[in-house]
């Protein structure tokens, strides 16, 4: 067994694939946003695909999280979190959870992060991956997302 804090050899495995991926996928393609290069470095995306597809987890390619529904491409995931402009005073809502994955990334810079899923199977499993993996800032609701989240709407705001 391993000592606490340290990496088994598949998970030092699985951290050298992340950190490619953001070197080759992301960087690359011109994302410099320090934070978002961070939280690209730090979530395990392979924790939010299906076993079947974990070893594809760092490829440039969107992914199927079952249900008709599918894991975005990382640069797609980095480009979407830089041009919202999340920052440690933000409160983000997030529409269609889907496998977790992109909740997780907003988790690392926002705040609190509010996120509501249609499917209950995909909405369970997203949770329990944050919950794992220890994001206390992520509220997770099932339910349809085409009216934001009312019960956490703010007085002034629009969601």
């Amino acid at each position: 067994m391993a000592a606490r804090g340290s990496q088994t050899t598949v998970e030092h495995a699985q951290t050298e694939r992340r950190h490619a991926m953001v070197a080759g996928q992301i960087e690359t393609r011109g994302i410099r946003d320090p934070d978002v290069l961070s939280a690209l470095r730090t979530v395990p995306r392979h924790l939010f695909v299906p076993a079947a597809v974990a070893d594809q987890a760092y490829d440039d390619s969107a992914l199927a999280i079952g249900y008709g529904q599918t894991i975005s491409q990382p640069y797609i995931v980095a480009l979407m979190t830089v041009l919202a402009e999340v920052n440690v005073r933000s409160r983000v809502l997030e529409v269609g959870s889907g496998s977790g994955y992109q909740t997780a990334v907003l988790a690392e810079l926002a705040g609190e992060v509010y996120t509501i899923e249609r499917r209950r199977e995909l909405e369970e499993r997203a949770r329990l991956a944050l919950q794992r993996l220890g994001y206390h800032n992520v509220t997770s609701v099932l339910g349809d997302g085409s009216s934001g989240l009312p019960s956490t709407r703010p007085s002034t705001g629009s969601w």
